[in-house]
């Protein structure tokens, strides 16, 4: 009985043992060696690993973490497998990555394979894969991504919307140069211009312009005569961003009509996250949409005087339209890149109940074909 017990206790012991190992080893360590040809002279390095395409290309939620002093050799050790590795140089001292408004870097960085992406980075083009059988090299250079002066692009863009009025056969839309201009605190991306007001690690605020179509003019449709043009705008106002859980961004946003052409304000909330396929970069998003009651009136509403039988007087509130779409980002080579945005905006009933509206639903989008230097 007791060689019973004793053997027992014997197979139990072995069984913990089996179980802590496959508890604490997750796979063969595999080793990353990485020398840079332009070390800082002082200032913590931070060497990130990532395993997921989703989060790389959004360079947050790193899977490994480790820091270096400057002179410090690099070396780790991690399990193996495939990973895009991300060096920063942290200025500041905060411990995190300083980006603008946008995401993008705003200190010294190099990423594994020296790719130098234009944009959102791409992870099968950093892609390392790390193995037992020997230790990995890596010789990476630094380099401030956006330079002393930004990067400059240009190219051909165009944006665009369905018409929801009644007889229209016209759909708003311009096609556009494509000047893109992004800097520490100033982006330029099509019909948008961000400047960076406040943040720069989860959190970033904004002065924000919005190019907002001229609804329609008056010789679009029968049923639209009289009513005068309705031009196109800038709106002006402050934007928001925070980066949530499980790679999820918030924006929020308010703004003015600059120019005053309908006297009103629109607000915009929205939830986005960003995925990797292939060379693609994909953001599905939804969100709520404010018009207020002036904006509202001046492109859905009838004024008493231009009232007639097929077209009675209506005089629209405030309204909130939920939105869905995508945002994308192609990367063609490091320098040529598409970009774009494609939504469907259900408008409401305060909306669609004006004489002059017959769709509940608005498509629009901008697209844009870029070279960035």
């Amino acid at each position: 009985m007791a060689s019973l017990r004793s053997a027992l206790r014997t197979a139990a012991l072995h069984g913990l043992v089996l179980l802590s190992a496959l508890i604490t080893l997750p796979g063969t360590a595999a080793e990353l060696d990485i020398e840079l040809t332009n070390p800082p002279a002082d200032g913590p390095l931070y060497v990130l690993l990532f395993e997921d395409a989703d989060t790389f290309g959004s360079l947050r939620t790193a899977q490994y973490r480790e820091r270096f002093d400057a002179g410090q050799p690099i070396r780790l050790s991690v399990p193996e497998g495939d990973y895009a590795v991300l060096l920063f140089v942290d200025e500041n001292g905060n411990g995190e990555l300083d980006r603008n408004f946008i995401g993008i870097p705003r200190e010294p960085i190099a990423l594994s394979n020296n790719y130098r992406p234009k944009g959102p980075p791409n992870f099968n083009r950093a892609r390392l894969t790390l193995s037992d059988d020997a230790p990995t090299q890596q010789t990476l250079s630094l380099s401030q991504i956006l330079g002393d002066t930004g990067q400059w692009g240009v190219g051909i863009g165009a944006v665009g919307q369905t018409s929801p009025y009644r007889g229209s056969t016209k759909q708003p839309g311009t096609v556009i140069p494509a000047i893109v201009y992004i800097g520490e605190k100033l982006q330029w991306t099509g019909p948008r211009i961000r400047y960076t007001l406040a943040g720069s690690t989860d959190w970033r605020l904004a002065l924000q312009g919005d190019l907002r179509l001229g609804a329609y003019e008056e010789q679009d449709s029968p049923f639209l005569a009289g009513l005068g043009d309705r031009d196109t705008t800038l709106m002006l106002g402050l934007a928001w961003t925070r980066e949530l859980p499980a790679g999820i961004d918030l924006t929020v946003s308010a703004s003015q009509d600059l120019f005053d052409r309908s006297g009103g304000q629109q607000a915009e909330l929205s939830l986005s996250r960003g995925f990797q396929w292939g060379n693609w970069r994909l953001s599905p998003f939804v969100g709520l949409n404010w018009l207020s009651a002036d904006l509202a009136d001046y492109e859905f509403g009838v004024p008493t005087e231009a009232a007639t039988a097929e077209r009675p007087a209506y005089q629209p509130s405030s309204a909130v339209n939920p939105e869905a779409g995508v945002t994308f980002f192609y990367e063609i080579t490091q320098g040529w890149q598409l970009v774009g945005n494609i939504g469907v905006e259900q408008l409401g009933n305060e909306l669609t109940d004006s004489p002059i509206v017959d769709e509940e639903r608005l498509v629009k989008g901008f697209v844009s074909l870029t070279y960035t230097f």
